[in-house]
């Protein structure tokens, strides 16, 4: 089962993530081979650090939550809040599948909660810069939630262009770069 994962940073915690980047590190590295998209997103200044994005195959939601609850930053009070969702892969390839390579354009999260009648859920006609992307679920995959979107895109408006706007109750639109060791 595949688990979308996003930590948002709380306001003031930038000293304590850099402290615990190393604990970070390691703790994502036990899940290496599970990871399909990870990174962190930041504000508008492109240096700050809002959240980590982190999108992984698991056994099952409780495996889901102890991932993201354990986690070393979460623990030590790094972000206010997660939002934890079951996911389907719809691109069926990991981000670092991604023909675009790393670093090659901007990149964004783009995060759409809805309810209601399912959206977005055929793929957009132009693929080639979706870096992942998927419908967001409740826990036992029969409720659609929303759509998760990792784009390349020129600008953050381009960016949000990959979801239907009327479908969704927000649209919400993070500068994110690929994550890992670096």
């Amino acid at each position: 089962m595949e688990f979308f994962c996003y930590h948002r940073d709380r306001p003031g915690s930038m000293a304590l993530r850099s402290k615990l980047i190393e604990e970070h590190w390691s703790y994502m590295d036990r899940f290496e081979k599970k990871l399909i998209a990870r990174g962190p997103t930041f504000a508008a200044d492109g240096d700050t650090p809002t959240g980590s994005v982190h999108i992984v195959d698991l056994p099952d939601a409780a495996a889901a939550r102890a991932f993201a609850f354990d986690e070393p930053n979460y623990q030590a009070g790094v972000y206010r809040d997660v939002l934890l969702r079951r996911w389907h892969n719809t691109l069926g390839r990991s981000m670092w599948d991604f023909p675009g390579g790393r670093s090659d354009g901007n990149r964004y999260l783009v995060l759409g909660l809805g309810s209601g009648q399912s959206a977005d859920l055929d793929l957009p006609p132009d693929r080639d810069d979706l870096v992942a992307y998927g419908p967001l679920q409740s826990d036992d995959g029969t409720t659609w939630l929303g759509t998760a979107a990792l784009v390349r895109a020129p600008d953050p408006d381009a960016a949000r262009t990959v979801l239907t706007p009327d479908r969704y109750a927000d649209i919400e639109v993070h500068d994110w770069e690929f994550g890992g060791r670096r």
